[in-house]
């Protein structure tokens, strides 16, 4: 009996200085010896894997605190210094492992050619987060160098990697670095908690997104077998919609959903939960494939105070360290600071400020608000540096078009051009009906989409209210709104296909009729929105001018109204339109010649 009792204690103790010490075999690794994955083309992922301590998700020393990645990558006279994470065994999102020594780093080149780079390793207390590495312990691959060779892309549009790093560039859209066009967002704002999918490890069940299984295709990605096929259905039909954008929380504990986290408990909040993101990162790349754009919203309201009482300390810069590590390269996305934030104005400025410093790449910088603290929340942040624009939510979908031309206006005012979005609307119980109970969305259509973007906003994504039967944080089959996902197009399409509307602004006193909206590049091209049909004056300067009409609920082809142009200087009737003239009609009005 004591015999039996001594070698239990022996054998947990052999446990538990495993569980602590799991470098204890560094002597025999090769540190030198780089893994670089990838592609090697431009705007694709680049990832370096170095082989470090062993060690595990819950060791001490404390893999995400006290170890710090950093790559330094150049080439000619660029420079970006990326940071890493603990990649557990390297194939987590296969393995479900929580231990191993790979360590990473994934880079999205914008050039072509050869890269150079060099790699940073300290070790330290919470050094993770600290300001100052250089004087921490250098360890394992410090120092390590080496280089690769980027060639041009080979893919085509719908895919972000053939368009390259989604930027502000100090206007009221966003661009891209490689083809130059300009971005216009529509897609969906429901379900907040994606994530919360039933196949991603040490993960709550609330979503399985069966509906979508249909959806999966050949070719497709899955980890672990067959898992992730209903996720990535779902998303290859939003695509097939030619929709461009998802919003989702990568954390809500205490929240609305209480089902989405990175760590691997609720309560643990400096260990990361290393196969789970891994998985993210196969949904998220699935997305850059097929065009849709990673709305990544922070927190919400209910835990906007969980992590340092609401200040940027430590648990709050390792948890935006961790995103920026590991999704960062994604070339279209944008970091929200919260949903219906209540964090002070210093502390979002200081939030901004951290993910600017510490993302190479300056990814789009959003808040959202609550219904009734626009002003409270964003006037603070009007000339901001570190801050893009908008995440609108109104207490009603009538105040689209006069709020997204009051914040666009009030931007400009300050010198520092913001994307005036749309990304919620109320009644909360309401949002945007399903098909069923709205089959044209006609209010939607007419005060919300062509509201903002006739404004000169940035677009929009659809809220789902809480009565419907796929709402906020229950939908699990986004074909429950197939017809709104064609009218979202058919406004973007008009936009893409006929309008240089970077180049235009809004100025609805240029017509007669108080229901109309009017966007301008005053003497060349017009755009005019007829919410109830009908006709209107519209005022240009001299000249010959064509009129076209266009079909807002059923999109096509550009048609000829009773007018087929307009000459001369001053208010000019635009006649009527094609037919249904009680209907909404967007208008095409260019200078022939």
């Amino acid at each position: 009996m004591i015999t039996r009792f001594l070698g239990l204690i022996t054998f947990t103790i052999l446990i538990l200085i495993s569980a602590c010490n799991l470098d204890s075999n560094n002597d025999r690794i090769d540190f030198s010896q780089v893994a670089i994955s990838g592609d090697l083309q431009k705007w694709h992922k680049v990832t370096l894997t170095f082989p470090g301590f062993n060690t595990a998700e819950k060791a001490n020393p404390n893999p995400f605190t006290d170890y710090r990645l950093d790559v330094t990558f150049t080439h000619a006279d660029k420079s970006y210094t990326v940071p890493g994470y603990y990649a557990a065994d390297g194939d987590a999102a296969e393995t479900s492992s929580d231990r191993g020594n790979k360590w990473r780093v994934n880079f999205l080149p914008d050039e072509v050619g050869e890269w150079n780079y060099k790699a940073s390793f300290r070790q330290g207390k919470w050094i993770a987060v600290a300001d100052e590495t250089e004087a921490r312990e250098s360890v394992a691959f410090d120092g390590v160098t080496g280089s690769f060779t980027i060639t041009p892309s080979h893919k085509t549009a719908p895919d972000f990697r053939s368009q390259g790093l989604l930027k502000y560039v100090d206007k009221h859209y966003l661009q891209f670095a490689e083809t130059g066009e300009y971005f216009l967002k529509g897609g969906t704002n429901s379900p907040e908690n994606f994530l919360a999918y039933y196949e991603f490890d040490n993960t709550p069940a609330s979503h399985k997104y069966q509906p979508h299984s249909q959806d999966w295709h050949s070719g497709d990605p899955t980890w672990q077998g067959d898992k992730g096929k209903n996720i990535i259905g779902a998303l290859n039909y939003l695509s097939s919609k030619k929709m461009n954008v998802v919003y989702f929380l990568t954390m809500n504990v205490r929240g609305d959903g209480d089902d989405v986290f990175p760590w691997i408990a609720k309560n643990k909040r400096d260990r990361f939960d290393c196969s789970k993101l891994a998985q993210w990162e196969i949904v998220f790349s699935h997305m850059d494939r097929l065009g849709l754009m990673l709305h990544v919203v922070t927190q919400e309201i209910e835990n906007d105070k969980l992590l340092d009482k609401g200040e940027l300390g430590k648990q709050r810069k390792l948890y935006y360290r961790e995103l920026i590590a590991r999704f960062a390269h994604h070339p279209a996305l944008i970091w929200n600071l919260g949903e219906e934030n209540t964090n002070t104005d210093a502390q979002r400025q200081d939030f901004a400020t951290y993910f600017r410093q510490h993302d190479p790449y300056h990814h789009p910088i959003f808040v959202h608000t609550n219904i009734d603290e626009r002003d409270k929340v964003y006037n603070p942040l009007l000339g901001f540096p570190n801050f893009e624009g908008t995440s609108l939510q109104l207490a009603k979908m009538q105040e689209t078009h006069p709020e997204t031309l009051k914040w666009r206006d009030r931007s400009s005012n300050a010198d520092r051009p913001w994307i005036v979005n749309l990304d919620e609307f109320g009644p909360a119980g309401r949002g945007v009906k399903s098909d069923k109970d709205s089959p044209n969305h006609d209010k939607e259509r007419k005060e919300a989409l062509w509201g903002n973007l006739m404004a000169g906003g940035g677009g929009i994504e659809w809220y789902f209210g809480y009565y419907s039967k796929h709402h906020d944080l229950n939908s699990e089959d986004w074909r429950d709104r197939d017809r709104l996902w064609d009218i979202t197009y058919y406004a973007l399409e008009f936009f893409h296909n006929y309008l240089p509307f970077w180049e235009m602004s809004p100025n609805d006193t240029l017509v007669t009729d108080n229901n109309a909206y009017v966007l301008a590049k005053v003497g060349e091209v017009y755009a005019i929105y007829l919410k109830k049909g009908h006709s209107t004056k519209l005022e240009v300067p001299a000249g010959n001018y064509t009129v076209q009409w266009y079909n807002p609920r059923q999109g096509g082809e550009l048609q000829q109204g009773s007018v087929k142009s307009i000459a001369g200087a001053g208010f000019k009737s635009i006649g009527n339109p094609p037919q249904d003239k009680n209907q909404d009609w967007a208008v095409l009005v260019k200078r022939d010649g």
